[in-house]
């Protein structure tokens, strides 16, 4: 088994495990067609096909369908599998240190104007920053599990940062913002 796929599961069954706590959040008094997804025995008729659980729209780990240009900046990166689709949320939740403690997790993520990224140590792989590459925001660097720093993006754009003490060895990430 290649890390690539490794990495895909564990992202895959992260998201899995958010997606049945937020279905299961809404189980209770609901009449039955409100926020329905597809996952609870949809016949379709809400726009999905019920088959994934999902209405396309959710963002919930599905990858833009045609990618942003990053010119080769994930050419190094471990766990970029492509853009992760999250521009019906309102504030996004990347993980600093993620996977192998050198990585950003998601590595990138679509998002609409407005939308706050939070960013979040997990405590792994010593002290990180969060840098755009651009200079657009900067992070302390730190290495304490549950940190966070966030930016909103008001600007349509592609927005790379890394962890500039391990830039070298891939920890790069992006926004997409459409």
């Amino acid at each position: 088994m290649t890390r690539r796929t490794l990495d895909r599961r564990t992202f895959v069954q992260t998201t899995a495990a958010v997606g049945a706590t937020i279905a299961l959040a809404g189980c209770g008094g609901s009449s039955g067609n409100e926020g329905s997804d597809g996952s609870g025995g949809s016949d379709g008729s809400d726009g999905s096909d019920g088959s994934d659980g999902s209405d396309g729209g959710s963002g919930g780990g599905e990858y833009l369908s045609e990618e942003p240009n990053y010119d080769g900046f994930f050419e190094d990166v471990s766990n970029y599998e492509g853009t992760v689709d999250m521009r019906d949320a309102d504030e996004v939740t990347v993980g600093v240190g993620a996977n192998d403690g050198l990585t950003f997790g998601p590595a990138a993520v679509a998002v609409s104007s407005g939308t706050t990224v939070v960013w979040e140590w997990t405590g792994q792989g010593g002290s990180h920053n969060v840098a755009a590459t651009e200079g657009a925001f900067e992070s302390d660097t730190v290495g304490d599990e549950g940190h966070t720093f966030e930016q909103t993006f008001e600007d349509s754009g592609t927005y790379t940062y890394v962890c500039t003490p391990h830039e070298a060895v891939g920890m790069k990430g992006a926004i997409y913002v459409e």
